[in-house]
């Protein structure tokens, strides 16, 4: 009985003493630490995306207090907390424009068509090296989500196999932008009415096979408005302002229905009827 005891207050004193030199050793090589960074670490939105091309957050916020990197790189922070975050590291910091990203695809199982099925990992990136995913069209959404698993933030949805993000959700991280294999997704003004949900590059009889809701590239929209739309090779894209209006897509009226407002794609409208099938 004596023995257990003795090796008790044995260990007791041990940890005493071991306790005693880690703090003593803690306080003796600390490594002074700007309280700066500590306070816009926690104005921070602690997302730890990596969009401002740091490690996280606390790596972001030691950056700006040291180096003077901007504040405007976080993508994910509110206004209100940039302006809270500039004021603690003492710094100027102007407007910026607002963007959030876009799927430019509108093929989902209703409109593109499947040439094979695909048995495979469930990942955008595996199935692009294997056939594509078994979708037709090589330009189009693969649709296994790859972007909506990698967006901390949940704007991305993918509906019946078509990745569309939610613009009141997206915080402009840019992760999607960076993952998605086929260059699908861009960061665009958020003020932007429409867009030309296409990004094939083939011809327009190869894409007609492939998917009823691809660009043509027939310039009904271009002659329509010049200003607003830009047409490249085989495909048009829409200008990246507020000036295409629900009004002016009605009245181009795009034979297959590439042509979008942002309300229209997120409702899941299909072109009219008559389309290309």
């Amino acid at each position: 009985m004596m023995n257990v005891i003795i090796a008790t207050l044995a260990l007791a004193l041990l940890g005493l003493v071991l306790g005693m030199m880690i703090g003593y050793a803690a306080k003796k090589f600390a490594v002074p630490v700007d309280p700066r960074v500590e306070e816009i670490t926690g104005l921070l939105p602690g997302a730890n995306c990596g969009g401002c091309g740091y490690a996280g957050c606390a790596d972001f916020a030691k950056a700006i207090v040291e180096t003077g990197a901007s504040p405007t790189l976080c993508a994910a922070c509110s206004e209100e907390a940039l302006a809270q975050v500039a004021k603690a590291a003492g710094l100027e910091v102007g407007a910026r424009e607002k963007k959030v990203a876009v799927v430019y695809c509108s093929g989902d199982k209703d409109r593109a068509v499947h040439i094979a099925q695909y048995n495979g990992l469930n990942d955008c990136r595996a199935a692009a090296v294997l056939a594509g995913g078994g979708k037709g069209c090589r330009f189009g959404c693969i649709g296994l989500g790859s972007c909506a698993r990698s967006c901390p933030f949940g704007s991305i949805e993918v509906r019946n196999g078509l990745a569309i993000v939610h613009p009141d959700l997206c915080r402009r991280c840019g992760i999607c932008v960076d993952i998605c294999p086929r260059k699908l997704i861009r960061l665009v003004p958020a003020n932007s009415g429409a867009h030309i949900y296409c990004n094939s590059l083939d011809k327009p009889v190869i894409k007609r096979k492939f998917c009823s809701a691809t660009c043509i590239a027939c310039r009904k929209c271009v002659k329509a408005s010049p200003e607003h739309f830009n047409a490249q090779g085989f495909l048009v894209r829409a200008v990246d302002e507020p000036g295409i209006t629900a009004e002016m897509v009605e009245g181009i009226g795009c034979p297959t229905g590439a042509l979008q407002t942002v309300e229209m794609h997120l409702s899941g409208k299909k072109e009219k009827k008559g389309a290309a099938a």
